[in-house]
């Protein structure tokens, strides 16, 4: 929320007493509707405040009936119906909040590994070299292992899903388990520092994973274009910011 002053042909905006909370979340649910309220003030002949509002991902066009804002990140973006039926909802849900902390982990892994390199700290191939790397193992052999331990933890995580709580108790060692928890949100060993999920953190975690999506694919195109990791390209940027820039890197693509 922001204070608009209007003095002269000057434009000031202040902070209010409420902390704006854009892209890091909020606990509050807001209207669908952008209100302008006129403020007090004996320096200034037009004062007024505007209120951003939750609910519309372009404004002017109205959510989705099914969109109704209970949802953490809820912003009415849903252009194909996808989400219309409960159940298929239900399930993108969960497909969001599991593809954002894989596209948080997979973009940390891209970029961290390169910076190190760059400063010498480790010697680690680029995140598009890394499959022609020596493991202990060949890439058959590692996908195939991939493939099963991933299948395992997808048909356990869905049947979480379909029947919550259901899995929450180790099938080989019984004396592990899980405490009762919100799907999608275990706890336990799976939230070390203990950070409760309300529904602030549950939206600053989508915000920063659809973030890290959209950061995942620009690295990938970065890299189709250029040829180089995220962080040479930073460098390139950096060492002239005039003449290397998104419009030559396109005019020479």
């Amino acid at each position: 929320m922001a204070t608009v002053t209007t003095q002269a042909s000057a434009a000031v905006f202040r902070p209010c007493s409420s902390k704006a909370r854009f892209l890091t979340g909020s606990s509050a649910k807001l209207n669908r509707e952008v209100s302008l309220k006129a403020l007090p003030s004996t320096s200034s002949p037009a004062s007024f405040k505007v209120e951003a509002k939750k609910g519309e991902w372009l404004p002017g066009l109205a959510s989705p009936g099914y969109l109704n804002g209970s949802l953490p990140g809820d912003n009415g973006f849903d252009p194909l119906g996808l989400a219309e039926d409960p159940e298929n909802l239900k399930w993108y849900v969960q497909a969001e909040l599991v593809n954002s902390r894989w596209a948080m982990l997979g973009v940390t892994g891209m970029l961290l590994p390169e910076v190190f390199t760059k400063i010498g700290i480790i010697n680690a191939p680029t995140w598009f070299d890394a499959g022609k790397a020596e493991y202990f193992a060949s890439s058959s052999t590692l996908f195939v292992i991939e493939f099963i331990l991933f299948h395992y933890v997808e048909i356990r995580r869905w049947q979480d899903i379909k029947n919550p709580g259901s899995v929450n108790q180790d099938p080989i060692f019984k004396q592990y388990s899980l405490p009762p928890n919100e799907v999608g949100y275990p706890g336990g060993i799976f939230n070390p520092l203990n950070f409760a999920p309300t529904v602030e953190a549950k939206e600053k975690e989508l915000a920063n994973g659809r973030l890290a999506m959209l950061a995942f694919l620009g690295m990938v195109v970065q890299y189709n274009v250029t040829g180089k990791g995220p962080f040479d390209n930073l460098l390139q940027h950096l060492s002239d910011p005039w003449h290397n820039t998104i419009v030559q890197t396109l005019r020479g693509y």
